[in-house]
């Protein structure tokens, strides 16, 4: 079980969920209440006809209490549903053991976004086994560093991920300079300092997913990116560019966009590019969600995905929008967002337990799965 804090303006909102939750339906964060029946110390203690200093030390491992004893309290917690106090564990260990998530209201859109949800079903795996809490706070752009000073001066988290880093993000050398732990779901280019970061190949993963299209033999590739000052989609632009030069194609603004990656932006965009007098044969996506939007722009003018164009998409293995299960839909370069969740998560607690440590870096690289989506460029009359 994983509490969460949702922290609102001044509103401080508590969700206890059972983790798998997050697993099977979509992560909407709705104010709701929900009853929970906990049984208490005390409560424990007088069943075991035992102190609440010895029941304490047997479930903290403490050497002076007995094996037998420490045995038929385990016993005794677990028949009678018993989970110790998170604060209580904090005031022994000095530390709050909860984790930070700070969301702009800018970016309020990916509180239901489903990268977004998978994502913190990972990190709240992660945290669950290490017996930390979760705390999300919502707040406006300008806020954000008042937040994170606040979260650090009230000793409210242990540490924080950063989430949707830009190019040269100043929220970096903010944190590095309160001092607070944190790690980043991406990388920004532009800042010289460490940090611990965990990342997709993203410029790899275009490269790759435009030579394919090019191996089926299109010359007129259109790219549909997320916004280019964040570093995933600027990355992903340079090894989309990357593969034009290579095969001496120039690169050309007119069949390239980049916005929210929402289904109506993908939609909207193909629809324009399918007007030109030189449309494009092939669509490169930054998104499932835009990538469903293309598939529905050329379905209306009458045209056939992967016969007519063919189009390439990043999925990210979304558990609540899957590209088509055993016989993916989409040609995709795949990553595991939850996968990621769980593993940066672990790694901010691991610099946590030891700040002497070097601070982690790990890249991943997408596989490229193949779909109906993609096809030969069709032959000019």
């Amino acid at each position: 079980m994983v509490g969460i804090f949702i922290n609102h303006d001044t509103e401080t909102i508590t969700l206890p969920l059972w983790l798998n939750h997050f697993g099977h339906t979509p992560l909407h964060l709705k104010r709701f209440e929900r009853t929970v029946v906990a049984m208490n110390l005390k409560e424990l203690s007088q069943i075991l006809g035992l102190s609440q200093t010895t029941v304490s030390r047997a479930l903290n491992g403490y050497p002076e209490v007995s094996t037998r004893t420490r045995q038929r309290v385990q016993d005794a917690a677990r028949t009678h549903n018993y989970t110790p106090s998170t604060r209580a564990k904090g005031l022994a260990t000095g530390k709050a053991l909860a984790i930070g998530h700070v969301i702009p209201v800018s970016s309020k859109h990916e509180m239901v976004n489903p990268i977004f949800g998978d994502f913190i079903a990972g990190a709240g795996e992660a945290y669950a086994k290490e017996g930390y809490e979760m705390v999300l706070s919502i707040v406006a752009d300008a806020d954000e560093e008042q937040v994170y000073q606040g979260l650090k001066s009230r000793r409210a988290v242990d540490g924080v991920i950063v989430h949707g880093p830009r190019m040269d993000d100043a929220r970096i050398p903010f944190l590095h300079d309160i001092g607070l732990p944190f790690a980043v779901h991406g990388r920004a280019s532009g800042c010289k300092l460490p940090y611990a970061w965990l990342d997709v190949n993203n410029r790899r993963s275009f490269e790759r997913a435009t030579d394919f299209l090019f191996d089926l033999g299109h010359r007129r590739i259109a790219l549909i990116n997320g916004l280019e000052d964040m570093d995933f989609a600027h990355r992903r632009r340079d090894g989309y560019s990357a593969s034009l030069q290579s095969h001496q194609i120039a690169v050309d603004p007119s069949i390239m966009r980049s916005g929210e990656m929402t289904e109506i932006f993908g939609y909207h965009s193909t629809r324009e590019m399918l007007e030109c007098p030189d449309a494009p044969t092939a669509v490169l996506c930054s998104s499932l969600i835009s990538a469903l939007g293309v598939r529905r722009a050329i379905e209306e003018r009458g045209l056939v995905m992967g016969k007519d164009v063919s189009v390439v998409t990043h999925d990210d293995v979304l558990s609540y929008l899957q590209n088509g299960g055993d016989e993916p839909i989409f040609t995709a370069t795949r990553s595991s967002v939850r996968e990621a969740g769980r593993r940066l998560a672990q790694m901010l607690l691991a610099t946590i337990a030891d700040p002497l440590m070097p601070l982690p870096n790990e890249l991943l690289e997408a596989e490229l799965m193949l779909g109906s989506s993609t096809g030969p460029a069709p032959r000019k009359d």
